[in-house]
């Protein structure tokens, strides 16, 4: 659905959001999600040293895993600021719509995708998938405003506080966060923040909840594609268009029949089991950064212990820990 809004957007707009560096983001294809890879990733994490856990030691993904697989940006501001117990009035004036609750700071789905145009997402009988996405294409485009101005800036935030509050700092359920929002208002600035940092940060906080729940909030196509590249000996990735950047376009889920508890058990087995020596701990090396700007500014701030921010969650970083786990000084 974001993609055929983001293909109904016009020019300009378009150019906006290259410009605050989503370009690569929203070109990204879906990818049918790992549900058994990614439960038994969460089965792995450590809460406290904020890694995963495994035979071989600890391994976690980085600020480089962010960039090269999204294509989002790790330099610049954090994401944080000002948290409010009701975003009503904020959600009225820059959005033109309303939140669920006089203190609440969701938005609901299908209110917000109607005020871009996409008053329902379901596919009609008969309907395929290209005939599909061109319809929610075409009904986004006709309620665009088209030319630059206050009614643009409002359909521009409409659509950043759904791609932020359903993919990049996504919540389970149907309603969309707008704690985002104020770091909206000034829409010449929304480049200069770490977007892909919260979204690292976001995921972490998320693989810390119990084992119990099925799946986690977030972006989780990350940890997926973390794991096709690191983890290559469980067999879970299909090469579907190679060369392309980010590298998240490079692969599809092998999709798997049995139960979704026998999937579970079979990946820790082989997590168990596997050698050492089949883990990739330096899989982008080869990599041609010649046409990825994003890499290039974000090089500074790889291999580094840092600290990630997500608004009211800051979560640590280490990769001393999986230095150690290498034998590194």
């Amino acid at each position: 659905m974001i993609r055929a809004i983001n293909d109904g957007l016009p020019d300009f707009q378009i150019r906006r959001l290259e410009g605050m560096g989503f370009g690569p983001f929203l070109r990204l294809e879906e990818l049918a999600p790992d549900v058994a890879l990614i439960q038994a990733l969460k089965e792995r994490w450590d809460p406290e040293c904020h890694a995963f856990l495994f035979p071989w030691g600890h391994m976690v993904p980085t600020l480089e895993d962010v960039v090269r697989i999204t294509g989002l940006h790790v330099d610049g501001q954090a994401v944080t600021g000002t948290t409010y117990t009701s975003y009503q009035e904020p959600v009225e004036r820059l959005l033109g719509l309303a939140v669920r609750g006089e203190r609440s700071s969701l938005v609901q789905r299908t209110v917000l995708q109607a005020s871009l145009g996409v008053a329902s997402a379901r596919r009609q009988t008969g309907e395929g998938q290209a005939e599909y996405l061109d319809r929610m294409t075409k009904d986004a485009r006709a309620a665009m405003a088209e030319e630059e101005g206050d009614a643009a800036d409002r359909d521009l935030r409409r659509f950043l506080t759904l791609v932020i509050g359903k993919l990049i700092l996504g919540t389970k359920g149907d309603p969309v966060g707008c704690r985002c929002l104020p770091l909206l208002e000034d829409l010449s600035s929304v480049g200069n923040y770490v977007w892909g940092a919260a979204l690292l940060a976001h995921l972490f906080d998320s693989l810390g909840t119990s084992s119990r729940e099925t799946g986690v909030a977030g972006f989780f196509p990350l940890l997926q594609v973390w794991a096709y590249y690191h983890l290559p000996s469980l067999g879970r990735r299909v090469a579907r268009r190679r060369g392309v950047v980010p590298l998240l376009q490079r692969w599809r889920f092998c999709r798997d029949e049995r139960s979704l508890r026998r999937q579970v058990t079979l990946i820790h087995d082989t997590l168990d089991t596997v050698p050492f020596g089949h883990v990739r701990w330096t899989p982008y090396v080869g990599e041609d950064d010649a046409n990825q700007s994003w890499v290039e500014r974000g090089r500074p701030y790889f291999g580094r212990d840092i600290w990630l921010h997500c608004f009211n969650t800051v979560v640590p970083l280490h990769h001393r820990l999986v230095a150690r786990t290498l034998g590194l000084h």
